[in-house]
């Protein structure tokens, strides 16, 4: 296959040979005369590398009304991506060899994205003992990232023994940095929206000390500790002065975190209490928002990671206190992150690749993703035109869900194709 006219990371437009899913060759654009191959017109869209989310709930096995892998890995390559770490809150619980080699293999039938699955960090994600680590790791799935997202680690001493564990193999935990006293029946961020419509507050200093004492953590054990969702101005210094440190300690952000603020919860298109802004860890200020991005820019916040949440209606639309917390978000990522990060000057493209792609990758230590788009290098290439506005309609989604903040906005740029290894998964915005 030759991909005509795209633009590597926003450069001079070229033409993408593509060889039993490896990059053969990459010639000026109209170089190359035509030939027996099949030839994708990019159009002079933007190429980048097939896009790797850390941060992805699949919901499979369990919770299938809300996803399946099949619809998830489809979600993702609408959005560009080529590689999602499957979270472990499914039921039952991904914490044994056998339930992450049962998702790793419904990701590899469906085709549309790799599946890597994240095992549990404990037992059933309960925090009293350790779950099955090592046979998570020597697993099919050859699981590498461990959480137990949607409940934080809490107690110190298990905390530490999962850091410890993970060295052998050279895994990380992702912490979902939650302090649970300090946040029983929290509705979203604590302060004046909160009180004054009379939603109990979830306080940004519940993030901020559960991430403090885990850099410490790691930094006693020579561990790697990645820290999940970071949404406040407090947990951005604080990885910064674990970084200062030399301590191996990375974090994401979500792509509502950078562009969505608490105030929706009172005022918004869809009016006050909507639960389609309530999620975990909430919508935080506007401060909070301009800390993040600050961050992303200069390499403090290490990755973009969509914490996708689908849940089906009957979770969403009901009264606030009693609505499920989470967003979708693989199919409008690349697209709030342009209008957060690039349009405003802080991220080139080359950036956006980064954070998107090459660092999710590592972190992850998935091989053959997050690679730059050379001679030699696996096909998993997302094209993008960032030119076109549209407006956010849920139901074209490929997501079983339809619980996005963005519906009726209008947001920049469209995912035009993706490839995966070489074979289209999308072509011209619709699933190959």
């Amino acid at each position: 296959m030759r991909i005509n006219n795209v633009r590597i990371l926003g450069g001079e437009p070229v033409d993408i040979h593509i060889e039993d899913g490896v990059i053969g060759a990459i010639t000026p654009a109209g170089s190359t005369e035509a030939g027996a191959v099949p030839v994708v017109d990019g159009k002079g869209a933007i190429a980048l590398p097939g896009l790797v989310d850390l941060h992805t709930h699949l919901r499979e096995p369990g919770r299938e009304d809300a996803e399946t892998v099949l619809t998830g890995t489809q979600s993702a390559a609408r959005g560009g991506y080529t590689a999602v770490h499957a979270m472990a809150n499914t039921s039952p619980v991904a914490d044994t060899a056998g339930v992450v080699e049962q998702v790793f293999r419904l990701g590899q039938a469906g085709g549309y994205c790799d599946v890597q699955p994240v095992g549990a960090v404990t037992v059933g994600l309960e925090g009293k003992q350790l779950a099955e680590l090592g046979a998570m790791a020597d697993s099919a799935a050859r699981v590498r990232v461990f959480s137990d997202d949607g409940k934080c680690v809490d107690d110190a001493v298990l905390m530490r023994r999962a850091l410890e564990y993970v060295k052998a193999f050279d895994g990380v935990v992702a912490q979902h940095a939650q302090e649970p006293r300090l946040t029983e029946g929290a509705q979203m961020n604590e302060g004046v929206i909160s009180g004054r419509l009379g939603l109990t507050g979830w306080p940004a200093v519940a993030e901020e000390a559960v991430i403090a004492r885990d850099c410490l953590l790691a930094a006693h054990v020579g561990s790697r500790l990645h820290v999940c969702h970071l949404s406040t101005a407090g947990s951005v210094e604080i990885i910064r002065w674990a970084k200062s440190k030399g301590w191996n300690v990375t974090a994401e952000v979500t792509p509502h975190h950078l562009l969505l603020t608490d105030d929706l919860v009172e005022d918004s298109p869809v009016g006050a209490y909507n639960p389609i802004y309530k999620v975990n860890p909430p919508l935080r200020t506007r401060a909070d928002v301009e800390a993040l991005r600050q961050a992303l820019a200069d390499g403090t916040i290490d990755v973009v990671a969509t914490d996708h949440a689908p849940h089906p209606v009957e979770d969403k639309e009901t009264e606030w206190s009693a609505a499920a917390m989470g967003m979708v978000g693989l199919e409008t990522a690349l697209s709030v992150v342009q209008e957060a990060m690039v349009d405003t000057g802080l991220l080139d493209w080359a950036g956006v690749a980064q954070r998107m792609s090459v660092v999710p990758a590592q972190i992850g230590r998935l091989t053959g993703h997050g690679q730059p788009l050379e001679v030699g290098a696996p096909a998993n290439i997302v094209l993008y035109d960032p030119a076109v506005r549209t407006e956010v309609d849920p139901a074209a989604f490929a997501s079983k869900s339809r619980n996005t903040p963005y519906e009726g906005m209008t947001l920049p740029g469209r995912v035009v194709a993706t490839f995966l290894r070489g074979k289209p998964t999308v072509l011209e915005g619709k699933l190959s």
